[in-house]
């Protein structure tokens, strides 16, 4: 092989690809068979299955047991907004669109104590095995899972007050900014760092994903006066959603 030339597997990936982007072979569309694909393009076997291993990796097709393997329906992305923007009402923005009658968003959530990990204990700045309430989300849009979110805030912050359990109590489903204000913690910064990876079969489980497929995750953390109050990681499938960012201009 030249240099700059492809590998055969990936060229005949390249070529199934473009028919399927282009429309040739359909959403639903049975993929030509190992053999067909040995016949027509002139690989071995291995070639014909590296390359619709490379197309399932990409989410290009799925396999159906004992029936073969198809061209899956490719979604339209569809938007998911990060803000810096503070609403009014005190809600976070995700929870103050869901709120519009138009929308169809739902939501559910559960907490409990847990230790801190030592990666969790080093972006709160604690350390490892002190004690976290530990908050798992699932949003729906329409009833399809969305996104999941994990979030750990140290009970050394708001263990034994009214906000120590984020969904219950007066403050309860209201923004971190805003709980923590509740028990004179300001906050006054925040950072995104935004990265992709192949998802974890859990979270490809609920979130409807095959293996391989890629999502984008946003490590959270929210500070008052430098010290990190609450962390989560946002999980995203990303074949079906883009996320938006609109920023304040100061």
């Amino acid at each position: 092989m030249t240099f700059g030339e492809q590998p055969a597997y990936l060229r005949v990936a390249g070529d199934l690809r473009k028919k399927i982007v282009d429309g040739s072979l359909p959403p639903h569309t049975r993929l030509p068979s190992q053999a067909r694909i040995r016949e027509e393009y002139g690989v071995s076997d291995t070639v014909a299955l590296e390359a619709r291993k490379v197309l399932m990796a990409e989410g290009l097709v799925e396999g159906r047991s004992g029936s073969g393997t198809y061209v899956r329906e490719r979604p339209v992305p569809r938007r998911i907004s990060r803000s810096g923007f503070r609403p009014p009402s005190g809600a976070t923005p995700f929870r103050q669109e869901q709120a519009d009658g138009e929308t169809r968003g739902t939501w559910e959530s559960s907490s409990r104590q847990a230790e801190a990990s030592v990666a969790v204990a080093e972006r709160l700045g604690i350390r490892p095995g002190d004690r976290v309430m530990c908050t798992k989300y699932l949003f729906r849009d329409a009833g399809e899972a969305m996104m999941i979110s994990t979030s750990w805030e140290p009970l050394a912050v708001t263990g034994r007050t009214p906000v120590m359990l984020p969904e219950e109590g007066p403050l309860g489903g209201m923004g971190v900014v805003e709980r923590m204000a509740a028990i004179d913690v300001v906050v006054d910064n925040v950072t995104e760092e935004v990265g992709a990876r192949p998802g974890l079969a859990e979270e490809l489980l609920t979130l409807g994903g095959v293996p391989g497929h890629v999502v984008v995750v946003i490590q959270r953390t929210y500070y008052a006066s430098g010290r990190p109050v609450e962390t989560a990681d946002v999980v995203i499938p990303a074949d079906r959603y883009r996320v938006a960012y609109h920023l304040p201009v100061k």
